[in-house]
Order: C-alpha cells, then structure tokens, then sequence
C-alpha cells in the first residue's frame, strides 16, 4: 500500500496536472505520513521535487488556500522534525558533534524543500495565499534561524542553505530585513508574537536547558526587537532571560544578562517598573557581582548602571543635601570592597573600567566612600597593568572625577596622592614595555590629576628632590608648568 502511494506521488512530481485533477489535501496528508514514517534524504527530496514541478495551474483559489492550512502546516512541521536536534541530557551538558553527525545533511534537504514549498507562494498577495504564508512562516522562520549560526549541528552547507532559506522567507514576505519580519510595521504585524508562541514550550524551566537551539533562536529574536515592539510580549521575554541569566554556566549567564540589558534599553521604565519587574531585574543581575567570572561582571555591571536609572534617579542630580543611602551606594560600595582585595588582572580591569561611570553617577555622594575609595586608587595606581595599562588609565580617570565632585574634602589628601602620581611618573619613564602612545595616555592623565590636586591645595603643590627623582625632576617642569599655566 505505501509503496503503490511512494509511485503515486513520483507520477505527479514528474507530470504535473492540474490543481482539479489531483486529490491536493490528500497529497499533503500523505507526504507528512510520509516523512513522518521515513525521515530521509529520499523523502525529504521527493517534496522538494514536488514542489518544484509545481506550476501556476497547481495554486488553489482562495477559498482552498485557507482549507490548506491545516495540511501545509502539518508538512512544515514535518520537514522540520526530519532535523530535529538530540535533546541534551545531563542537566544540560552540551553534546558532542557525533551526536550532530547526521543533522547538517538533513537540515540541508529541508532548506531546500521549504524554499520549494515557499515558491508558489511568492508574488501573491491574495487574502487566501497571505494567510497561508503567515501561517508557515514562523516556523520557517524558527528552522532557518537554528541552523544558519555557527553551532555543532551546522556545516558550511547546512548554514548557507538556511542564509537562502531566510532570505527567501524574507522575499516572499515582502521584508526589508530580519528585525521588520519580526516587528512589522504600522499596517502589518510581525512575527515575533508567533515565534515566541513556538518557543515557549521549549523555554520553561524544566525545558529550555535541553533544547540549546531554542535557546539560540530566543536570544537571536530578543536582539531584533527594539522599541516600542519590546513592551508589548515583555513578560515572555523576561521569564527565559531570568532563567539564562541564574544558570551556573558563564556562557548562559552572559546571554541572560545581555538579553536582560537589550530589555533594559528598550522598555520604557514605566512598563519596567509595572509590577515590580524592574527590582526583579535588579536582583538577579546584583546576586553575579559576587561571581569571580570577569566577562560576567563586566556585562552586569554595564546593565545595572542602565537599569539603576529606571528604579532612581541618580544621587547626583538630587538637590538636597541630606541624601538617602540608594541603590548607587549599594553598588559602589559592594564594587570598592571586591576592588579593594582583587588580585586577578582581568577582575581588576573590569572593575577600574567601570568605576568612573558610577562615580559621575554618584556625584558628590560620593564623599560617604571616600574613605575606601582612596585606598583602593592607591593600591591601583602602584600596580603596573602592561601593556595596555587599562586599568591605572581607568583609576586615574576615576581619580581625577573624584576629584572634580568632592573637591571640598581632597585638600587633606592631596600630599598622599601627589606621592603616588610622581611615582606612576617615573615608573612610566622607565618601562620598557609600554609603547610610546600609552606613556603619552598615563602621562596627560597624570599631570591632569596633579594640575586638580594643586587646585585643591590652593596652589601649594611643590615638586622637589625629596619626593622625586632627578629623572623626573629632568622631565617634569615643561608639562607641570604648561599645565599649571
């Protein structure tokens, strides 16, 4: 019996008749028992073949357009499962690329069958035949997306098959680009709604650690989105990202949080803050500033200084003088306590990179961490960092913003610093390892800081034998005196 169907449909895709003269809802029918049965290469390029030796005479009228749905639907998705990916197992454990070996190949003849099936579709903007496309395109769109990034399951046939594959969605839906298929414009809505419809069984939290495409393909969508498409699909877009985000693996972690931070820059604060999601945010993401993982905090920390801008207004643009202890203090204070013992370069670097940010942020505020702010900028600008020196560059910019918000309170301080500073002068003189545009950086920043320091001792700065070197004293003068003009 299957055998007699398998001829039956050879004979059509070799002599294409007339819509009229064919059974076309029980075609699709069989064909999705078909691959349903077989998932080969075999089957999978009989439709391909089928759909290909369609002519004009084969597209339905509009009303048998909307009757199809049902059974085109039923065909996609089961092309789509012919490459369907090895769930992962073990908590989560990433597979190895044997588990993959087969993929490529299948994925491959898919891509290809669905621009086949796609074809007949393209150039007709009746009711019938858009309803159709819209109907299968987002899950087009989801099988095109999981296989054109560069992953295990992919090689460099399947990854251009699925490039064609979108670009012909994106032509048949008359799209400019990625980001408007998804959002739509003003007269058309996108997909978005219905790839995320696709998703979100796979994204629960019992689920979305074994389906590592789906993964993929939910941050891939989150990062088209901008405003004002974010808001309205906002709570299925952060429950994935928290689950991401709390993951004890760093490669999760960080897709989390750059996806919580896409949220953060795209969501007007009050839709944020509705139902107290904005402070749910902020928990989740000030928990990893306690991880030893560098590209993590770095990433956290750029988001929260984002967020903390939609839960407060920042302490310096309070007038009054008696300010209330914030979230900003909370941060800075947690950010100068790791500061303060971190030994790790790259830790280290991550943190001077975002110290000057949050001390503008601060303000005059600042002057309630003075204290241990001084002591981490000590101990930052005696270590040397080469050969980039990235973070004494970021200390002595923090430095010297320190300086300009609490100006009142550095007339104390200033002999300490000015110590350290002559001795960042001759360290820098003498270090083989920098290059000559790093020596100019860690010089300007330098004399910047002691020009600010000599303006808060009302001029009393003094360079002399006692503090310095004769090298230094050889090399000081010129830019001291130019600055001090």
């Amino acid at each position: 019996m299957f055998m007699d169907q398998e001829a039956g449909i050879t004979e059509m895709v070799m002599e294409p008749r007339p819509l009229q003269s064919l059974p076309i809802k029980a075609l699709l029918s069989e064909l999705t028992q078909q691959l349903g049965t077989t998932a080969s290469t075999s089957a999978i390029g009989q439709v391909e073949l089928l759909f290909q030796s369609a002519d004009c005479q084969w597209l339905p009228d509009q009303e048998q357009w909307v009757e199809l749905q049902k059974e085109y639907r039923g065909l996609v998705c089961a092309l789509i499962s012919c490459a369907d990916l090895p769930p992962s197992e073990d908590g989560g454990a990433p597979l190895s690329t044997s588990d993959y070996q087969h993929v490529p190949v299948l994925a491959t003849g898919v891509c290809r069958a669905l621009r086949a099936l796609l074809q007949p579709l393209c150039g007709h903007e009746g009711g019938g035949a858009r309803s159709l496309f819209r109907a299968l395109a987002p899950y087009v769109c989801v099988f095109a997306v999981t296989h054109f990034q560069e992953q295990l399951w992919t090689s460099s046939s399947s990854r251009e098959a699925a490039r064609l594959l979108l670009g012909a969605l994106l032509k048949t839906g008359n799209w400019r680009d990625s980001a408007h298929m998804l959002m739509g414009d003003t007269e058309d809505e996108g997909l978005v709604g219905a790839v995320l419809d696709i998703l979100q069984p796979r994204l629960t939290r019992e689920s979305w650690q074994c389906c590592e495409a789906a993964k993929l393909v939910f941050v891939w969508t989150l990062l088209q989105l901008t405003r004002p498409f974010v808001s309205p699909h906002l709570a299925r877009l952060l429950g994935p990202s928290l689950l991401m985000n709390d993951h004890h693996r760093p490669e999760n972690c960080m897709l989390g949080v750059r996806c919580l931070h896409h949220v953060v820059l795209n969501t007007p604060a009050a839709d944020l803050r509705q139902f107290n999601q904005a402070e749910v945010v902020y928990q989740a993401l000030f928990r990893h500033l306690y991880t030893s993982e560098a590209a993590v905090i770095q990433l956290v920390l750029q988001c929260l200084l984002d967020l903390l801008l939609i839960l407060e207004r920042p302490p310096s643009s309070l007038a009054s003088t008696r300010r209330k202890l914030c979230r900003h203090d909370d941060v800075l204070r947690l950010v100068l306590t790791h500061m303060e013992a971190e030994h790790k370069v790259a830790l280290r670097r991550v943190y001077a990179a975002a110290l000057p940010g949050l001390l503008v942020r601060m303000g005059l505020t600042v002057c309630r961490h003075l204290r241990r702010l001084e002591r981490v900028l000590l101990a930052y600008l005696e270590v040397p960092d080469p050969p980039e020196e990235i973070g004494r560059l970021k200390v002595l910019e923090a430095l010297e913003t320190t300086i300009r918000v609490a100006w009142p309170r550095w007339e104390g301080r200033t002999g300490v610093f000015v110590r350290s500073l002559l001795r960042l002068l001759v360290d820098v003189s003498s270090d083989e390892q920098l290059t000559d545009s790093t020596k100019l950086q860690l010089r300007t920043r330098t004399v910047a800081c002691l020009k600010l320091l000599d303006v808060c001792a009302q001029g009393r700065v003094q360079v002399d034998s006692t503090c310095c070197s004769s090298k230094l004293l050889d090399c000081l003068p010129t830019v001291w005196s130019d600055e001090r003009d």
